[in-house]
């Protein structure tokens, strides 16, 4: 399946990578692996349907499938604003609901958006150039839900000098 910087499974397996290599925990790689399974607030429909969700779950575990589900159901204009306090409400797109994730899945979540954006500035120079320096400015606000290595690869990739969003 086509997908900005190459293949969806291409990218797919470049953000589980990612993640390794930021010494994410397995359940939270494998749901780098699978985080476009029921499609995302920019890419509305994906490979299975929510009704898949207890296969998913059978496959990568319900941890993993759970990331995945949050991140698919994330509706970003009404989460992205605050989504570091906290006691801020997480929108979810497909039920048009309100609720509050734990911590450690806040954090999760983070860290899966600036596994997937990375990859799409570091392998679409057009995405790059069209929101890099949006991607820059969530993650700089996202900062305090990030690990170390996940914010150094943010610097790098949309950093100063990077070329993200520079308009020529």
């Amino acid at each position: 399946m086509p997908h900005p910087g190459g293949t969806l499974l291409a990218h797919l397996t470049r953000v589980r990578t990612r993640l390794e290599g930021w010494g994410a925990r397995p359940a939270l790689q494998l749901a780098g692996l699978c985080h476009a399974a029921y499609g995302t607030d920019g890419f509305p429909s994906g490979p299975l349907s929510l009704d898949d969700r207890s296969h998913l779950a059978s496959v990568i575990g319900p941890e993993a499938e759970t990331i995945v589900y949050l991140y698919a159901a994330c509706d970003r204009t009404a989460t992205y604003p605050a989504l570091v306090d906290p006691a801020a409400h997480f929108r979810d797109r497909f039920t048009a609901t309100d609720h509050i994730p734990p911590p450690a899945l806040r954090r999760d979540f983070a860290e899966l958006t600036a596994a997937n954006e990375l990859d799409l500035a570091g392998h679409d120079p057009v995405f790059r150039e069209r929101w890099g320096a949006d991607l820059l400015a969530l993650l700089t606000r996202l900062r305090p839900l990030l690990s170390g290595a996940a914010w150094e690869d943010c610097r790098r990739v949309l950093g100063e000098g990077s070329g993200a969003g520079r308009h020529t």
